[in-house]
């Protein structure tokens, strides 16, 4: 590298400096290092530490660096980053960012809480899909909890034409995926059919565009366009519920895309019949194709997300952290996520390792701990599943040892973790008196004791009341 691009360099860094503060600057940018400029095809080849810090300066400082390259190297500059994958192999990626020239062309046509116009439904190829391309099935981690819906959102992203499973409704709690298995859907379709015209809308931004549409007389022209649309994907759809006109406004758009074979992915934070407040004959059409649901993960998927990230973003995070985060997380990828981006910041602004002490500090700040108070049914039915049992047969007279185990168990933890006395376990329990539940209670804490399978057994139940709150 010769003297005057060092100098470039130098200058690059000095304007980022006057414009963060001390702490991101040392955080985000001292890392840094410019490994090659090419005066010739003004590429700029920057070297960084880590995937995590490439993905929080792109979220957060492209445009600064855009600004800033722009003043030092000039125009019509292409800046690649080479990232260290791999530390303990020294493994290297190199991602190509596109043309700053032509950064107009990603934007979509229409601002985004305007409503679309005939204009746009004219010229289908300049149509912005809004999907987030990072969130793919590559990186969507399968476990027990996702497996049906991911098997079958794949099978629909490279069968599109096919009517079986339409619409497909994917439903589940806050963090356990769905916005990431509806975008990797939509970004696997526009990989194999890049000629069909996907969209991904929230309910919300719909919502706001149907009212600016009413309020501009060109309601027609926005119905329009989405019948124009060969998938479209819309997420968080609780929003409409009482929204009466945005409903029926969706329906003709519903309608028409269903008649003509086109796809329609819809995803809630509940199932079409707890959908209160939305119009019947829409909740009929939902059901109508697949309903799947997104369970949270378990404490082995959160396991296998993390480390998964981990690798991705090339971090060092000791094992007992790993499996403390994951037991601690609620069952929520967002949790997942946002925890290891904290413990990557903490540990490189105050320059110190990962350990349990930090983890437990960020846990504190960064997860809400679910206080949901356990019910007897919970436990019962939690205990239940893990020794493949009905819920029937445990509250039944039968002396079977499978029943027998499952029932004293159950007896046990209701006793150990809500505050009913034993008279009332015994009720909600088969119907027992007092004594036959502290009879289970002394028989389950002397096997426990002396069996260390069923302590192991037992302790496994415990974990997923956490899982389930």
């Amino acid at each position: 590298m010769n003297r005057r691009t060092q100098q470039i360099w130098g200058e690059a860094l000095r304007l980022i400096k006057e414009n963060v503060s001390e702490q991101q600057f040392s955080a985000m940018f001292k890392p840094m290092v410019l490994e090659n400029y090419d005066e010739d095809t003004k590429e700029i080849l920057v070297k960084l530490p880590s995937m995590f810090i490439y993905e929080y300066v792109e979220e957060h400082y492209a445009d600064l660096l855009r600004k800033v390259f722009t003043r030092t190297f000039g125009t019509g500059f292409r800046l690649n980053y080479r990232i260290l994958a791999d530390k303990e192999h020294g493994k290297t990626n190199v991602i190509e960012s596109e043309p700053v020239a032509d950064i107009g062309k990603q934007q979509p046509r229409y601002a985004a809480n305007q409503p679309p116009t005939l204009l746009d439904a004219a010229q289908p190829q300049h149509i912005d899909p809004q999907l987030n391309t990072r969130l793919t099935f590559a990186n969507f981690v399968e476990g027990k909890s996702n497996k049906l819906p991911r098997t079958l959102g794949l099978s629909i992203a490279e069968h599109p034409a096919t009517t079986t499973f339409n619409p497909m409704f994917v439903f589940g709690p806050s963090g356990c995926g769905k916005t990431h298995l509806i975008n990797a859907i939509g970004v696997r379709t526009k990989e194999i059919y890049p000629q069909k015209r996907v969209l991904y809308v929230s309910a919300r931004l719909f919502q706001v565009q149907y009212t600016s549409a009413v309020l501009k007389n060109s309601l027609n022209d926005f119905i329009r366009f989405y019948q124009t649309i060969d998938m479209l994907i819309v997420d968080d759809i609780q929003e409409w519920m009482g929204a009466e006109k945005t409903q029926d406004t969706f329906f003709h758009i519903f309608n028409h895309l269903f008649r003509n074979g086109k796809r329609i992915i819809l995803a809630s934070d509940r199932p079409p019949v707890d959908l209160k407040g939305m119009r019947e004959r829409l909740l009929t059409r939902f059901a109508c194709g697949l309903t799947a649901e997104l369970e949270k993960p378990n404490e082995q998927l959160c396991i296998d997300i993390l480390n998964r990230k981990i690798k991705h973003d090339g971090l060092k995070i000791p094992e007992e952290v790993v499996t403390l985060i994951a037991r601690t997380a609620n069952g929520s990828v967002r949790d997942l996520e946002g925890v290891v981006n904290s413990l990557m910041a903490y540990s490189i602004v105050y320059n110190r390792d990962i350990d349990l002490t930090l983890a437990e500090r960020v846990i504190k700040r960064a997860v809400k701990i679910d206080d949901h108070p356990l019910t007897v049914d919970e436990i019962v039915e939690t205990v239940c599943e893990h020794f493949h049992v009905s819920t029937t047969a445990v509250g039944s007279k039968s002396r079977k040892r499978e029943h027998v185990t499952a029932r004293q168990v159950a007896m046990y933890l209701a006793q150990k973790h809500t505050k009913m006395p034993a008279a009332r376990i015994g009720q909600l329990v088969g119907n027992r008196d007092h004594s036959t539940v502290i009879h289970s209670c002394a028989k389950v804490e002397k096997r426990i004791t002396a069996d260390a399978s069923f302590n192991s057994e037992v302790a496994e139940i415990e974990k997923q009341f956490k899982l389930k709150k």
